[in-house]
């Protein structure tokens, strides 16, 4: 329910909505999505630094090191839309406890992982719990809080540590990895989820829509199975190419699963993606820049990881670091990105973030095989601010001026694009880097890409998004 509002549930309350403030029961119901939220996020960075060292101890070779990230990414953007209704029909609490019991088995799992394919089903697991836990968090964030002032807040505390998440994850990878091991950075995460658990019975409140949608399970499997069956594809066509009839056989079941996906999508009473809503000319080009800004950056932070462990030989620790400054880049460009947005607007500070991240990202060319720390520090915290300048400015642009009753679809698929984003980007580019006879040409390679893919979409959603027609 909404705090101070008429609505049904069992939730916290709080002085009227005018007063704009938390009362102590709020804070703490707030805390709790928070931190499961954070502890996702931290779940996306703390792992990369450890990769390098990851890999030895298991036995994954540096081709296949990118499944200990796509392992996580494939079921928690395939999966975030079906959770996300179920937990409509059925109860948003329920499923966010049953997400974070999964989360906190899957991460302990992960922990005590003897080879390769026990920590990959771990993984596998995490992203299952996390695709569980993103939806049913954000829905129980708006409908515990009301629109206005104290939504605002709650939203604004959570997107805060969302990015602050990345960041800690990056820094206490490098830090625990030297001095406890990887396993530690998967411990960590099994005891988070334990503490989550144990606190937010008592405190979160029982909703569920009023509505009863129905359960869109075709639209569901379709996307879900083309998203797998295309990443599965071009994962591997690095390695044994596009000749090879397993790849081509996966790629075309993909991309049939997908039409598939649209079809079904345009014939069902209550889909997971509504095809009218991406006409609009915001939604489907404030979109294209989501997904391009997160899946591109996610590739950049993946290949530098590699780079500076692997080309330069710096240690996790001090490669957490590099990632550390590159975080806290970010914070601060949260803080001031709303006074840009304010002052040029959302769609031209989406563009320009856009072609800051291109243009940084071809910066990063410059790195050489012995030296190049400094300026990956300085060219990716900087990237990382126009990254999260990108991130803040789409959501805007894909939510201005659609109505109040179309408001919860418009911010669905602001969701599921970061999740996709961050899903697609290693496995089409990261393969690039670790298949390659020389780990220093891949990286290059990749870093190039990246950059001409990113400027690129900074030209189309500029010339989709302009224009004097209303979005």
């Amino acid at each position: 329910m909404a705090i101070d509002t008429q609505t049904t549930t069992d939730g916290p309350h709080t002085a009227a909505p005018e007063h704009h403030r938390l009362s102590g029961r709020a804070r703490l119901v707030l805390f709790v999505l928070c931190a499961a939220q954070f502890m996702v996020a931290l779940d996306f960075s703390v792992l990369n630094v450890a990769l390098p060292v990851l890999g030895e101890d298991l036995g994954l070779g540096r081709s296949a090191l990118q499944w200990a990230i796509t392992a996580f990414a494939l079921p928690s953007g395939g999966f975030l839309l079906l959770f996300g209704r179920i937990a409509d029909l059925y109860g948003r609490k329920k499923l966010f406890l049953t997400g974070l019991a999964l989360f906190g088995a899957a991460s302990l799992l992960a922990t005590l992982a003897w080879d390769p394919a026990s920590f990959l089903t771990g993984r596998a697991l995490q992203g299952l719990g996390a695709a569980v836990i993103v939806p049913t968090g954000m829905s129980l964030l708006t409908t515990t809080f009301p629109e206005g002032p104290l939504r605002d807040r709650a939203l604004g505390i959570s997107g805060t540590l969302l990015s602050l998440g990345f960041t800690v994850g990056m820094v206490l990878g490098g830090v625990m990895t030297d001095t406890l091991g990887w396993r530690s950075t998967m411990g960590l995460l099994t005891v988070a989820a334990v503490i989550v658990l144990v606190m937010a019975p008592g405190l979160l409140p029982e909703s569920r829509t009023t509505e009863r949608p129905r359960l869109d399970v075709p639209g569901a499997v379709t996307v879900t199975g083309g998203l797998l069956a295309l990443i599965y594809a071009l994962s591997t066509a690095a390695r044994r190419g596009f000749g090879d009839l397993d790849v081509r056989g996966t790629l075309v079941l993909g991309l049939v699963l997908l039409v598939a996906f649209v079809v079904v999508e345009s014939r069902s009473p209550a889909p997971l993606v509504s095809l009218p809503m991406l006409k609009r000319r915001t939604v489907a080009w404030g979109n294209v820049g989501g997904l391009v800004t997160f899946s591109m950056m996610s590739t950049v932070v993946f290949v530098l990881t590699l780079y500076l462990q692997e080309t330069l030989e710096l240690s996790s620790f001090r490669t957490g670091l590099v990632f550390g400054v590159q975080g806290l880049a970010s914070v601060v460009a949260g803080s001031y990105a709303p006074k840009v947005i304010g002052r040029f607007g959302a769609r031209r500070t989406l563009v320009g973030s856009l072609l800051g991240q291109g243009v940084l990202g071809a910066v990063l060319l410059g790195v050489g095989p012995q030296s190049g720390a400094l300026l990956a520090t300085v060219a990716v915290s900087l990237a990382s601010m126009c990254h999260l300048g990108a991130i803040i400015s789409y959501g805007l642009v894909v939510t201005s001026g659609v109505p109040d009753e179309q408001q919860g679809l418009a911010t669905g698929l602001v969701t599921t694009t970061q999740q996709v984003g961050i899903t697609i980007g290693i496995p089409m580019l990261g393969v690039l880097a670790t298949t390659q006879a020389s780990l220093f040409d891949g990286v290059r390679t990749v870093l190039a890409v990246d950059a001409v893919i990113v400027l690129a979409a900074a030209v189309l959603v500029g010339l989709g998004l302009g224009g004097r027609r209303k979005a």
